[in-house]
């Protein structure tokens, strides 16, 4: 279950007419947070992130499913679907075994290599686009 105020963040961002991706960057954030503090671990940043974006969906942001592949986009239109119906035995499941994997999967190192990999994918003319796009709605300090 996403904190209060991870969740007061996203909708405070939807208010401010922000996209789904950037409430949704609130939820990832946290979920970096709880790696980093021990709470438990992930296999590599992308599990992370992922854990992130799909309790964003289960809070209610209106996040599209990916494309490909056919098992992630399923997955994803379920948790848009679901509160919280899985069972507490699954729960308790997935909790021990995020707790027994790494917490370096969330280091400035993963985290950056994985930034730059994400961005690589991407045309030049799709990042500059971002990067002006960020500068006109930065909030103003």
């Amino acid at each position: 279950m996403p904190e209060q105020q991870t969740i007061e963040r996203a909708r405070e961002d939807a208010r401010e007419g922000k996209s789904p991706s950037a409430q949704a960057g609130e939820f990832v954030r946290e979920e970096i947070h709880h790696v980093r503090e021990g709470k438990h671990g992930a296999r590599s940043p992308q599990q992370a992130i992922a854990i992130g974006l799909s309790k964003a969906r289960r809070a209610g942001v209106k996040l599209k499913a990916p494309k490909r592949p056919a098992a992630l986009k399923r997955k994803a239109q379920q948790d848009a679907k679901a509160g919280e119906r899985a069972g507490r035995k699954r729960s308790r499941g997935v909790r021990n075994a995020l707790k027994r994997e790494s917490r370096a999967s969330t280091s400035r190192q993963a985290l950056s290599r994985q930034a730059k990999t994400s961005a690589a994918k991407r045309s030049g003319r799709a990042r500059s686009a971002a990067a002006s796009k960020a500068a006109r709605t930065r909030k103003a300090a």
